[in-house]
């Protein structure tokens, strides 16, 4: 078990999911900063509020509503999901690419010298 365990980590998909991991997180912290220091300003401009987190709807006890801070996430959220959809689409176009590039695989090759042979 040892054994296999080393395998694992000198193996390249645990460090390609640990890039993998750290890329996410540091690309999470710059939709953070686009939508806190861009896009908040802007909407500021229209709504009033500089500050999404601070827009509640309703208060009870003082408990607050925070409706902000949820459009906020949802904004979030949204940046990450389109931007890893194109990183996919993009990803799934060059892997076709190159399978289109790379011809008939041997066994299509081989039947297709067998089907000749027959004839």
């Amino acid at each position: 078990m040892i054994q296999e365990f080393k395998k694992f980590v000198a193996g390249g998909n645990l460090i390609s999911i640990a890039v993998g991991i750290l890329m996410g997180v540091e690309f999470g912290k710059i939709v953070t900063s686009f939508t806190d220091n861009l896009f908040t300003p802007i909407f500021a401009m229209f709504g009033g509020k500089p500050n999404f987190s601070e827009v509640a709807i309703l208060e009870i006890n003082n408990a607050q509503f925070r409706f902000g801070a949820f459009v906020t996430a949802v904004i979030n959220f949204l940046i990450v999901a389109v931007v890893a959809f194109l990183i996919v689409k993009a990803a799934a176009k060059l892997q076709k690419a190159q399978e289109e590039a790379s011809g008939p695989s041997e066994v299509d090759l081989l039947t297709e010298i067998r089907d000749s042979l027959k004839k």
